[in-house]
């Protein structure tokens, strides 16, 4: 019987953040990994006031080891390194150059421990013309594509089916307790029965839906917090030409850099980000700007910047978008479009193989099997085969 986690014995380190990163080192906690979490000595003062009171309210820390570290003094840095240096794992979710700037690079921890894994989460990747720019969920959803087709007749596009359900809290699930398994099994040499459910696996990715529903910013009524459409800097807008844009403003200093390239400074209702009161006024405002401009206008105007911005794009427009074709996000194979393997990998070239013809292999899969020719004609003859 094993008693053990299967990633027991398994060092990371992950750097504290906000989103999907501090969510991917919950998993790996709950599945045995000894996860150190390295948070800020200082705080920073251009967070979104998100933050929730009680340190149980994010459960997505949970299982893990915390330390605060001030990685601004050369000390700090020395001491994250030496972190580093033990681990199997090290995980972030900074924007590109951060973690170099840090003097924390993933060169400098390789020449320390080149067996370390260097996980890295963003937006919009590490490279791309849109690497630098801020970013929030809707954003990226919105510039892949995905969230062309959450759009229904006279209602803007939302997120989609299949991406919370089938996919995240299935196919990933799945494929995370298949992985996790392997691991304990190269281990132990026991194999055991997976059991993914969508239900369970839609559960455990709403995690962050969950803390925000437990510190409050999700309440019971649906649509008066600023993470389910209340906030007017948070929506999806249409344009002149009827194409659709997304905002996702949530941090302070990204929504006064929306309200200066729009030109709304002095607009009343705008001017306090947090006052609900103000919202269905703001939003307003916010509708009749964006209308009165064609998409083309606004990705000129904000694409790139620090606004948390994405033009709605459909699939087609998705695999033509700068940004994606910069990260080869798309691949067409044998005249099909689709997307691309993720993540990229620093060892794994990317080759792809074209979808087999029915039955195509059978002769090379039998003799794989050692199968004597005779035995082979036999199944054949008896359209075993």
């Amino acid at each position: 019987m094993i008693n053990q986690k299967p990633l027991a014995g398994v060092k990371v380190v992950e750097f504290e953040g906000i989103g999907p990163c501090p969510l991917a080192g919950m998993m790996l906690a709950d599945m045995g990994a000894e996860v150190t979490l390295v948070g800020r000595k200082v705080s920073n003062k251009n967070a979104a006031e998100i933050a929730p009171q009680e340190t149980a309210q994010a459960f997505y820390h949970r299982g893990k080891k915390s330390i605060l570290i001030d990685l601004k003094q050369p000390e700090g840095v020395a001491l994250a390194l030496k972190l580093s240096a033990q681990a199997d794992i090290l995980i972030e979710g900074f924007r590109p150059g951060v973690m170099e700037r840090l003097g924390l690079g993933p060169d400098v921890c390789l020449d320390l421990q080149p067996k370390l894994i260097y996980g890295r989460l963003t937006g919009w990747g590490q490279t791309g013309p849109l690497a630098q720019a801020a970013g929030h969920d809707p954003n990226y959803i919105a510039l892949s594509g995905a969230m062309y087709y959450g759009a229904r007749p006279n209602h803007k596009p939302t997120a989609p089916l299949t991406l919370a359900g089938d996919v995240a809290g299935g196919t990933m699930m799945l494929l995370w307790g298949v992985m996790c398994a392997l691991w304990q099994a190269q281990a132990s040499g026991q194999g055991q029965v997976v059991d993914a459910a969508i239900t369970d696996g839609s559960a455990y990715a709403s995690s962050l839906l969950w803390m925000m529903h437990n510190t409050g910013q999700l309440p019971q009524q649906t649509g008066l917090s600023w993470a389910d459409g209340a906030a007017p800097w948070n929506d999806t807008y249409v344009c002149a030409d009827g194409l659709y844009v997304n905002i996702c403003a949530l941090e302070p200093k990204f929504y006064q850099l929306l309200l200066e390239h729009l030109e709304l400074l002095h607009e009343p209702s705008l001017r306090n980000q947090w006052d609900k009161t103000m919202w269905p006024q703001a939003q307003q405002e916010l509708t009749r700007v964006f209308a009165s401009q064609s998409r083309q206008h606004w990705c000129a105007l904000l694409e790139g910047t620090d606004v948390c911005f994405a033009p709605v794009l459909s699939f087609n427009e998705a695999t033509e978008h700068p940004h994606n074709l910069a990260r080869n996000t798309f691949v067409q194979l044998e005249g099909i479009t689709q997307p691309a393997p993720a993540p990229k990998m620093g060892h794994v070239q990317r080759s792809l193989k074209p979808v087999p013809e029915a039955a195509q292999h059978t002769l090379e899969l039998l003799d794989q099997l050692g199968l004597p020719d005779a035995q082979v004609r036999q199944l054949q003859k008896d359209g075993v085969v």
